[in-house]
């Protein structure tokens, strides 16, 4: 094997394995609502308005966080946070979360129903 190849080989390697790490940390974490209460102000500007819809860089229709799974919710949030969900704002919002933030914010969306009394959804 010439060394360009096995170089790309050992780096490839080494992509999955740290890809591991970040997934067995993530897995590690509980989420809080409590505290991801204190973590949502910069959330509810855009999913706390009814019917809200972005009009830039297009029109997308902002999904309603509150009741949704907690599973989900982190998924999407790891997606937005490594470029495998494509929408620049929630990029730049999930890039600054820390596993924990993400833990938190879903678990609170999670207890989130119609009729709580916190739900920014009203």
């Amino acid at each position: 094997m010439n060394s360009f190849v096995g170089k790309h080989v050992v780096t490839a390697a080494l992509a999955v394995l740290a890809g591991f790490a970040v997934s067995a940390q993530a897995a590690d974490v509980v989420g809080n609502a409590k505290a991801g209460q204190g973590k949502v102000a910069m959330c509810i500007g855009c999913h706390g308005i009814p019917g809200y819809r972005t009009a830039f860089p297009e029109v997308y229709r902002v999904p309603v966080l509150g009741g949704q799974n907690q599973k989900y919710l982190e998924n999407a949030l790891y997606g937005y946070k490594k470029g495998d969900r494509h929408f620049d704002t929630m990029h730049a919002i999930a890039t600054t979360l820390t596993d924990q933030d993400i833990a938190d914010i879903a678990a609170y969306y999670a207890a989130q129903t119609p009729t709580s009394q916190n739900n920014p959804e009203k």
